[in-house]
């Protein structure tokens, strides 16, 4: 049986807008998937990361101020401490204090992969586990800090970023020009969400 559309028109079989209405349904379904798990579609970013990066100048405590949300960061009060361990090596301790009241704390490494960009770095907290992106995207050693991470997941990439201050506060014109770079490589600055660093609340973590 011939088309009956125009010349030159090929009109598709049962078959074939079966076969398309399954590709857009997988696809949407993928995509719905990959949003209720942090996951967006496409590669990473590649944004610039903090110009003649100065490790040992990073050294010491930051308390986190905004992040977006992570699996195994839920608490509140949260501060990493790195430490030089060996040249090219730092100690990281993240501390958090739970919902229950118990504080949590991991530790890891972190190391350059490259020289020519100390700026980023990989952190592992397990021998079972990749190391993960560490990218400094901004600091002024003494107040602020923005860290970028992103791994790509097939078609997906999951990003993950803090915002860091060497104080338990953050003025808000800081904040907003972190937030604006984040926003400029795609990262969606509505999704962050803030760290409660009340004195009194956070209490448990001095002890």
């Amino acid at each position: 049986m011939q088309n009956c559309g125009p010349p030159g028109m090929q009109l598709n079989t049962p078959g074939e807008k079966m076969n398309s209405l399954q590709v857009v349904s997988l696809t949407l379904l993928l995509a719905a998937a990959a949003s209720a798990q942090g996951l967006k579609l496409g590669k990473c970013p590649q944004p610039a990361v903090q110009a003649n990066f100065d490790a040992a100048r990073y050294l010491g405590k930051w308390y986190g101020i905004q992040k977006l949300p992570t699996t195994f960061q839920k608490g509140q009060c949260s501060t990493a401490v790195y430490t030089l361990k060996s040249p090219g090596v730092i100690g990281v301790l993240n501390s958090e204090l739970r919902d229950d009241g118990t504080i949590s704390s991991t530790e890891g490494t972190a190391t350059v992969k490259d020289p020519a960009e100390p700026a980023k770095l990989e952190v592992s907290f397990s021998k079972d586990s990749p190391p993960g992106p560490y990218w400094v995207l901004s600091t002024d050693y003494q107040g602020h800090t923005l860290v970028y991470s992103c791994r790509e997941v097939g078609l997906f990439h999951r990003e993950l970023a803090w915002i860091m201050s060497r104080e338990p506060t953050l003025p808000e014109a800081t904040v907003q020009e972190l937030r604006s770079i984040l926003s400029s490589v795609g990262v969606h600055v509505d999704k962050l969400v803030p760290t409660n660093q009340d004195e009194t609340y956070c209490a448990p973590m001095s002890q």
